[in-house]
């Protein structure tokens, strides 16, 4: 047995409408890093110099040594490009949420009362903005109670939004743990925040962004000049204001660094950027943690039951009877990679057939003819599984006619008579006059070609049970 723990599914093909505030079709959250004085640096403790999100070319970190271009590049975001970009959200209106390295917010008190006298959100960034993929668990997590101290105390409250960016497979996780934190925003993977399940808790995530963010102007194949960045929020902007309009509202971030969006080149395309979007009607553009507050109010989580995680013995309790007093199909199944994705009555049904598909003909034959005659003897008798006898009543075959119910036990003797096994059917798809007309046409088919229309509706009756239980 093994578990797959990504999540391949997400909302699926109907997303949930977020109900924005005022009816907003979309919903604009814009992000300000602030990491200027929290990247390596000698002077920060760190063996090497800075390589990372800047304007120097094929930058590399410098081993025991200060690298007075890389610091002076630092340096920009925090002496004039934040103070370009705080301009231009106040002016326009806007509330940003703030991604704050705890160490460079300590090192910023002028930038820390100009965001806060806003109205900006300053969320925590970590303690140093530095790589978290190779640190041991207990230090991510002490680095974490420390960014979280020394942010309460520079800032004067304790965040209610993390984001790492820099982050290992525990960042998230560990997060959660803190128990502190309205929303979590490692991830990259919606358009829309959903609740996680994770460290005991359901903790509230709201997805990032790494396409519609400056950083590609320090990337390979990224942004060269503001007009490229301008098109692709514009692009992104107006595919998800169309959902929106098709009554599917989504949200979209765009994230900013104030060394980089900060330059006089490229400030402007943000400026295009900003009035585009406050041309259109139905736009909210609110701080992160204006949306956690929104989802939790209006998408409190929901229990629902996660099948990857139970036990084999409670496993097949609950979905041994998905496929008629055939339980080995269940015990099977929990032997799969099962992961998330398989906790929807799609996802669940995929593995619960493939241990059907898979099987010998003869154990197929065993699931065909542990199904029930249709208005047959056991129906009469009150012996039917509590799942048949909800089905079979559906069609109204519990209140047949004299005259039904000979037409039925005359078509069950001559199916079961030619083929083998009992005539099956989805029967919550049909209405009884449907069910005869089928039976009458299916008694004439051979029984190879019988044999693989009655797996076909065995899997059908399976997935119908299965919505009746799982999402």
């Amino acid at each position: 047995m093994t578990r797959y723990p990504r999540n391949m599914s997400g909302y699926g093909a109907r997303p949930p409408d977020p109900k924005w505030p005022g009816g907003a079709r979309i919903a604009v959250q814009f992000v300000v890093n602030y990491e200027e004085g929290g990247e390596n640096c000698l002077l920060h403790g760190d063996p090497a110099s800075e390589a990372f999100l800047s304007e120097i070319v094929g930058a590399a970190p410098w081993e025991g040594q200060r690298h007075w271009n890389m610091e002076s590049n630092y340096e920009y975001g925090a002496r004039a490009g934040f103070w370009r970009l705080h301009r231009l959200f106040t002016e326009s209106g806007i509330k940003p949420t703030v991604y704050g390295v705890a160490s460079a917010l300590a090192r910023s008190p002028e930038q820390v009362a100009a965001m806060q006298d806003a109205g900006w959100e300053i969320a925590s960034h970590g303690l140093k903005w530095v790589e978290h993929k190779d640190m041991a668990e207990d230090e991510e997590r002490a680095v974490m109670a420390e960014a979280i101290r020394l942010h309460t105390e520079v800032v004067g409250t304790p965040p209610e939004g993390w984001y790492t960016g820099r982050c290992s497979m525990n960042t998230l996780r560990l997060a959660a743990e803190t128990g502190q934190m309205a929303y979590v925003s490692d991830t990259i993977d919606d358009d829309l925040p959903y609740w996680l399940p994770i460290a005991g808790r359901d903790q509230l995530v709201i997805p990032y962004t790494m396409d519609a963010n400056d950083m590609r102007f320090a990337t390979p194949q990224g942004f060269n000049t503001g007009d490229h960045f301008y098109a692709y929020l514009k692009d992104s902007f107006d595919a998800l204001y169309a959902e929106g309009l098709a009554s599917a509202p989504k949200m979209m971030s765009v994230g900013l660094h104030c060394r980089i969006i900060g330059r006089p080149g490229r400030i402007m395309a943000l400026k295009r950027f900003i009035d585009y979007v406050k041309s259109h009607e139905g736009v909210w553009c609110p701080r992160r943690i204006d949306i956690a507050h929104h989802w939790a109010r209006t998408h409190p989580p929901v229990d629902t039951p996660r099948p990857h995680l139970m036990d084999r013995e409670t496993f097949v309790e609950t979905y041994g009877g998905i496929f008629e007093h055939s339980a080995w199909i269940a015990e099977r199944a929990h032997a799969l990679e099962l992961g998330p994705a398989h906790d929807s009555a799609v996802g669940l049904h995929n593995a619960l057939a493939r241990m059907f598909r898979s099987a010998s003909h003869a154990e197929r034959i065993g699931v065909l003819t542990a199904h029930p005659d249709l208005a047959g003897k056991l129906a009469s008798a009150k012996r039917l599984t509590a799942e048949s006898t909800a089905e079979q009543s559906s069609a109204g075959l519990d209140a047949l006619t004299d005259a039904e119910r000979e037409a039925f036990t005359t078509l069950n003797t001559a199916y079961v008579a030619k083929h083998g096994f009992p005539f099956i059917i989805a029967v919550r798809d049909h209405d009884k006059a449907g069910i005869l007309n089928a039976f009458q046409r299916r008694l004439n088919n051979d029984t190879d070609t019988e044999f693989t229309e009655a797996c076909k509706q065995v899997e059908r009756i399976a997935y119908l049970r299965l919505c009746e239980v799982l999402p």
